[in-house]
């Protein structure tokens, strides 16, 4: 993993130059250890996809995938996350703009309204499903469940996204939608497409 640095700055040391992997480009970063991954993101990356909600981890607006698992980013400070992978909602299609199956599945499902918790879901729904594939149990998976790839029912589904509101309530079709992709994958797991690998940006973005 790469080591933050940590020498002397004007800020009196509260800075640090950070390299993530965004979307499949590597972007080097001068934060201020204060800042959270979402904040960065949004305010210094300018991807703003993913959303800003109630700042505290409790509406899943700001979900994103970090090294493949799913987490609020309001809640991850940014220079913690030096050296990691995110897929933001951004990153969720392929290079060529095919949409990820999700993504098809919501417009399908019509599985938003105002569309501002959208690319929480969506980020939150690819990493069910490979939490899912993994045979990750959740709160209602029965314990006599056989191991391996674990059956998203309905309940299921709704458990694993609990985490993410949706104000407008369009959690009928979020719940069609994951399951419809669910069902696809036959117990394969789908994950964000990688990009084009892309040289590291030479320039430190402050």
């Amino acid at each position: 993993m790469h080591q933050a640095d940590s020498g002397p700055d004007p800020d009196g040391g509260h800075r640090s130059r950070i390299a993530l992997r965004v979307n499949g480009t590597d972007r080097n970063l001068d934060v201020d250890h204060r800042v959270t991954l979402l904040d960065a993101l949004r305010e210094t990356l300018e991807l703003t996809g993913t959303k800003k909600g109630c700042d505290h981890g409790q509406c899943g607006a700001c979900t994103v995938l970090v090294d493949g698992r799913r987490a609020n980013s309001c809640l991850l400070l940014a220079v913690a996350q030096d050296g990691a992978e995110v897929t933001t909602v951004e990153g969720l299609a392929d290079a060529d703009g095919t949409l990820h199956p999700l993504q098809r599945a919501f417009l399908a499902h019509d599985a938003f309204q105002c569309g501002y918790c959208t690319p929480g879901q969506l980020c939150s729904a690819v990493g069910l499903l490979g939490e899912a594939a993994d045979g990750h149990p959740s709160h209602v998976t029965g314990p006599t469940a056989p191991v391996g790839p674990v059956t998203l029912t309905a309940e299921e589904i709704r458990e694993r996204l609990s985490g993410n509101l949706c104000r407008c309530g369009a959690y009928n079709g979020i719940v069609e939608a994951v399951a419809e992709v669910g069902a696809e994958m036959n117990g394969a797991r789908i994950t964000a497409p990688s990009a084009p690998a892309t040289p590291p940006s030479p320039d430190v973005i402050a």
